[in-house]
């Protein structure tokens, strides 16, 4: 591999060339060069099977640094069902395409074994309560998960700042406190949701769903307009059955609804007890697991 060939502008580097990274040692040279010409560099993490979403990740990271990085690693200790984990979406050509066409400068693509050694399983790590409820509790061990991997993944890259889409608004909290409490020096920015013209979170399991299933499963996000529109007029227990019943005349099987304080991850029992709320949904359409959020208020 030659890597002599940066010239001047990354900007044009990127239509040009695009790194692709497979060890953690090839990663050195890369962040020497990017020291030395004083570029700070992006990061977007990803498990591949990419979308409009993650390719707005990515134009953030090049319109806020002179480089960018993609990893693309399907991360084992994430998921707690391993037929999820088996059926979840490949598309590794089709992926590097896509970041070659928006200009990243960089992929990385270990393999587990680069990234945990022989002993596949995660860190015990704090995380203060954001990995409880949702996803944590119908996911048991998929936050540990995240915050092995992203630690990981920050401490070879590197970044000075690193962007993910608040579809998975729970885990940027996790991501933040994990760079917090390590003292990883990178910027934790969180995106706004890419949606469909129908309101649907862009996804890779989305990849699953039929046509007809992309336009049942928009349900979600106008389940979750509703509550913000009304939530003034119950209380939180009586909103959540609400949406539950909406969901039951749906061809969707509703897996929870949730009300949670936007920064603690709390449950709410009580509106007035909380600044700001998030609304969570995860729900099963054609059998593919869909997850959404949006801020409830203010």
């Amino acid at each position: 591999m030659n890597n002599s060939i940066y010239n001047n502008s990354f900007t044009r580097f990127n239509a040009l060339k695009m790194q692709v990274f497979h060890r953690v040692s090839e990663l050195s040279v890369f962040q020497q060069e990017l020291q030395e010409k004083g570029y700070s560099l992006g990061f977007v993490a990803t498990m591949g099977a990419l979308h409009e979403g993650h390719l707005t990740l990515l134009r953030q990271a090049n319109r806020d640094n002179e480089a960018s990085i993609v990893s693309i690693f399907v991360n084992p200790t994430q998921f707690n069902n391993p037929e999820d984990l088996d059926k979840y979406p490949r598309r590794t050509d089709e992926d590097l395409e896509l970041l070659k066409a928006e200009g990243a400068t960089a992929v990385f693509m270990p393999s587990v074994e680069e990234m945990y050694g022989t002993q596949v399983q995660s860190e015990e790590i704090d995380l203060a309560g954001l990995d409880q409820g949702m996803e944590g509790e119908f996911r048991p061990g998929h936050f540990p998960g995240v915050a092995t991997v992203v630690k990981r993944l920050f401490e070879v890259i590197k970044p000075q700042r690193a962007y993910f889409g608040n579809k998975d608004y729970q885990q940027v909290l996790v991501v933040e406190r994990v760079a917090r409490i390590f003292n990883l020096p990178v910027e934790v920015i969180g995106c706004e949701t890419a949606r469909y013209p129908s309101g649907l979170a862009m996804s890779s399991r989305n990849f699953r769903l039929s046509s007809q299933g992309m336009e049942e499963a928009a349900i979600i996000y106008h389940e979750m307009t509703w509550a913000s529109q009304n939530y003034q007029n119950f209380s939180p227990a009586k909103l959540r059955k609400s949406i539950q019943e909406h969901f039951a005349e749906s061809s969707l099987d509703l897996e929870y609804i949730e009300f949670a304080d936007a920064r603690t991850m709390q449950k709410v029992q009580d509106w007035q007890d909380h600044e700001a709320v998030q609304v969570f949904v995860a729900a099963f359409c054609e059998g593919v697991r869909l997850i959404d959020n949006r801020n409830l208020y203010p």
